[in-house]
């Protein structure tokens, strides 16, 4: 399995988002997006899962994903946004059996059950299962989203700032389920993210956006650096890396009349 983006393009009306933005995601990989505001890392998500529709070629196993129905797409893609405006009522486990909807011919069988109750387990949602979910909190509600797209068995999948609602715990749990389910099921997931401590522990590769092209990409080690973040961020940092374990400390913005770190 791979994910390859050729020459990825887009605009809203006149104004250019992404530009030619070329990059693969090989099968086990975790690819994180990162970037300031505005550089194009929800646009990017949104353009391979077809949302928008970018110039360029996105492919999967060397499908051209133009060429998919949508119904076939939702195999190959689970996408998780940053929110989503819960405008009925349904419950955590009808909410998760949605993402079932691509397999199910007349009706639900046994597999299908199985398979969600298994991923609201390894979610930890097993207690709210009856709960409405416009009723639960942001966090929670992120988890079942997550949960639903999981359920689609998809060969890649996107997520779209995936801990922004997530408190410290939450967060390392669902990341950690993320990569562990990727290099078991033989996944890829490409993810948006802002915190840099959180990409550099749980990605393969990492990819620096900046006003919509890519500036760097490569192993965190590689391109997790001051010079990088100073030039992407406008922010001075020291990095601690600890057998491997980048820690990312941000110190204060740049100074720029002064041309020096300040303090």
């Amino acid at each position: 399995m791979k994910l390859e983006i050729r020459g990825v393009g887009f605009s809203y009306r006149s104004r250019p988002a992404l530009e030619n933005v070329i990059m693969c995601v090989e099968e086990g990989e975790v690819v994180s997006i990162v970037g300031p505001n505005g550089s194009g890392k929800s646009t990017l998500l949104k353009c391979i899962d077809k949302i928008l529709k970018p110039k360029g070629t996105i492919m999967v196993d060397r499908t051209d994903l133009e060429k998919v129905k949508l119904k076939e797409l939702a195999k190959l893609l689970g996408y998780v946004p940053q929110s989503v405006a819960q405008s009925f009522p349904a419950t955590v486990f009808d909410t998760v059996l949605l993402g079932r909807k691509p397999y199910v011919g007349q009706s639900v069988n046994s597999r299908d059950l199985e398979i969600v109750s298994t991923i609201i387990s390894s979610m930890g949602l097993k207690d709210m299962v009856l709960r409405q979910t416009n009723e639960l909190s942001g966090g929670e509600r992120q988890k079942v989203l997550m949960a639903r797209a999981l359920a689609q068995e998809p060969q890649v999948l996107l997520l779209d700032e995936p801990t922004s609602n997530l408190d410290m715990r939450h967060q390392l749990e669902v990341l950690g389920l993320v990569r562990s389910l990727v290099k078991k099921k033989k996944m890829a997931a490409v993810m948006a993210i802002h915190d840099l401590n959180l990409a550099a522990k749980y990605s393969d590769q990492i990819i620096f956006l900046e006003k919509g092209r890519i500036y760097n990409a490569g192993k965190p080690a590689e391109v997790i650096t001051v010079e990088n973040i100073r030039r992407i961020y406008d922010v001075e940092v020291d990095i601690n890396n600890n057998s491997g374990n980048l820690h990312i400390v941000p110190i204060a913005p740049v100074d720029d009349n002064a041309g020096i770190r300040p303090g």
